[in-house]
């Protein structure tokens, strides 16, 4: 079984764990959002510095010699007109459906979307101990969180 997000949600917030262990996480982030687009959904990608937020942003505009994924940020302005909203500041001015955390930020605002995605990196043992930590208090919070780990062939639930 494979998914990502962009995938149709469960219902109140899909709360989903992707533990990166054979990528990094931009060209994860590419597909997960080029996914999300796809299904004609919006994104908010919060990162954990503005420095994040710009190498996001400049990754973005180069990954793919054939086009590009439409974003932008703060520094961009008009974000009611983005798709993809990349921000270090805990916001939704694009009103997204879909929130991906990375870089072990956070937000207070997870009931605002259909799908939160929290990715974390399998060899940045800081990464490891918050996602764990995070898992544990919202699961406490009464949320339902699913693990998805990398496959060979994509994404698989786990445990």
């Amino acid at each position: 079984m494979s998914e990502a997000p962009g995938d149709e949600p469960r219902g109140g917030p899909d709360i989903r764990f992707y533990h990166l262990t054979r990528t990094p996480l931009e060209p994860a982030l590419a597909t997960m959002l080029e996914r999300t687009l796809s299904r004609g959904q919006k994104a908010v990608v919060l990162a954990s510095s503005e420095a994040r937020v710009e190498h996001l942003c400049g990754w973005l505009w180069t990954y793919d010699d054939r086009g590009f994924l439409p974003h932008g940020s703060a520094r961009d302005g008009s974000a009611e007109d983005q798709p993809i909203w990349i921000a270090a500041a805990d916001e939704r001015p694009n009103d997204a459906d879909v929130l991906f955390l990375t870089d072990r930020a956070d937000s207070a605002r997870l009931d605002d979307y259909a799908v939160v995605a929290l990715l974390f990196d399998a060899g940045d043992d800081e990464q490891l101990a918050d996602a764990r930590a995070r898992w544990t208090r919202w699961k406490g919070d009464g949320r339902a969180p699913a693990y998805w780990k990398q496959t060979d062939t994509g994404w698989a639930q786990a445990g």
